[in-house]
């Protein structure tokens, strides 16, 4: 029996050391090293919280509260609880510091996250994060039609879930219907159920896009006037650099969360990285559709002179 306990030991920690070379090491999203070691994501999620508990994996990044304390003026200057800002820009750190987020928030029994789709979002998604008990994953938005893999929102919900160990709720529905597809979409009881738990989502994890001028049947039909002012969105809520909101024809149709829920949520998690996210940034900060960044630390530093520092002190 002793001999047997001692294998099964040896075993689990054989199992820890794997996930974690093949993600940390290779740089393999945890739905490939799930495939590779035949167990499912949430297993592979919960060896690789194992390996950060147990000492077996140290990131040498700069520790996230560091860098929370380096970017506090800057936080405070656009109205954010905490800026996470990581030295690179790699997926999987960027995964790390949202899921750190989430684990610290002490949130209360049977939360509620919400995702939003994007680059960034494919690859916090696609690198995993935490186990969260009894977590309900809902889409932020409906579909975009759009063929590529970073729009695929209900799928990121799906992974999300599964990676957490809790349970998705789909959104089969646009996320710009025409009022009268509106109509009869929120008469759906599992859309009206996705709605309703939009009312107490406890997390948001969204990335922030940066507006470029699309007159395409893709755009969202901003007059001439409104899309020169036009710096980004959180899931189609757009605004300019100032944080005032800029609405397209018929959003009051629009099937996603409204700024007013985004804007209630306890932890509103925006991620990206890049120059050209600098605007859209300070835009989502101060329209309040975020209160918590995860970037990198170019991104920040841009962000910083932009502001121009003597403004955040």
């Amino acid at each position: 029996m002793t001999e047997r306990l001692k294998n099964t030991g040896l075993m689990n920690r054989t199992l820890i050391h794997t996930a974690a070379r093949l993600h940390y090491i290779d740089g393999l999203p945890q739905v490939e090293v799930a495939r590779r070691m035949e167990m499912s994501t949430a297993s592979v999620s919960r060896l690789l919280t194992r390996a950060r508990e147990e000492g077996i994996v140290r990131f040498e990044v700069p520790p996230l509260e560091e860098l929370a304390n380096e970017h506090d003026a800057v936080a405070r200057a656009l109205g954010l609880k905490q800026i996470r800002a990581i030295e690179t820009g790699h997926p999987p750190a960027l995964s790390v510091a949202v899921g750190k987020l989430i684990q610290d928030a002490n949130l209360d029994a049977n939360p509620v996250v919400a995702i939003g789709w994007g680059r960034a979002m494919q690859s916090v998604v696609t690198h995993g994060l935490p186990a969260l008990a009894n977590a309900t994953v809902v889409p932020a938005t409906g579909g975009m039609n759009q063929t590529q893999s970073h729009f695929q929102i209900n799928e990121f919900a799906r992974t999300t879930a599964e990676q957490m160990g809790g349970q998705a709720k789909l959104l089969f529905a646009p996320a710009r219907p025409s009022p009268e597809l509106y109509t009869q979409l929120v008469r759906t009881p599992e859309i009206a159920e996705v709605m309703a738990l939009w009312e107490r989502v406890d997390v948001t994890v969204t990335g922030i896009g940066n507006y470029v001028d699309a007159s395409t049947s893709h755009g969202p039909g901003f007059l001439p006037e409104q899309a020169s002012r036009v710096v980004g969105d959180v899931v189609r809520q757009y605004f300019d650099i100032d944080g005032t909101p800029i609405e397209w024809p018929n959003q009051s149709y629009q099937m996603g969360m409204s700024r007013q829920q985004l804007r209630r949520v306890p932890l509103a998690i925006g991620v990206c990285v890049g120059a050209d996210k600098v605007d859209p940034i300070i835009g989502a900060a101060r329209a309040g559709l975020i209160n918590t960044l995860v970037t990198d630390a170019r991104t920040i530093a841009l962000v910083e002179a932009k502001l121009d520092v003597s403004e955040a002190e």
